[in-house]
């Protein structure tokens, strides 16, 4: 299941974006763009993304990627 969010993330962002799958204990999953916490299963309720959650994470990536860099 994390092989096929990071493909859709990488379908979003191409080679401007690294992608870095970790396991954790207890069933952990978090999403971190530009250092910036976007996902974490356990703040909603246990839940693996499903496809519409995965296209509103691939926006907020799109946003990052075109926004300035300071």
């Amino acid at each position: 299941m994390a092989a096929w969010m990071a493909n859709e993330f990488f379908a979003e962002a191409g080679k401007d974006i690294a992608i870095r799958i970790t396991p954790g204990i207890g069933g952990i999953y978090q999403v971190f763009a530009d250092g910036e916490k976007i996902f974490d299963k356990a703040e909603e309720d246990g839940v693996f993304p499903n496809l519409p959650r995965v296209k509103e994470l691939r926006a907020v990536i799109r946003e990052k990627l075109a926004a300035p860099v300071a």
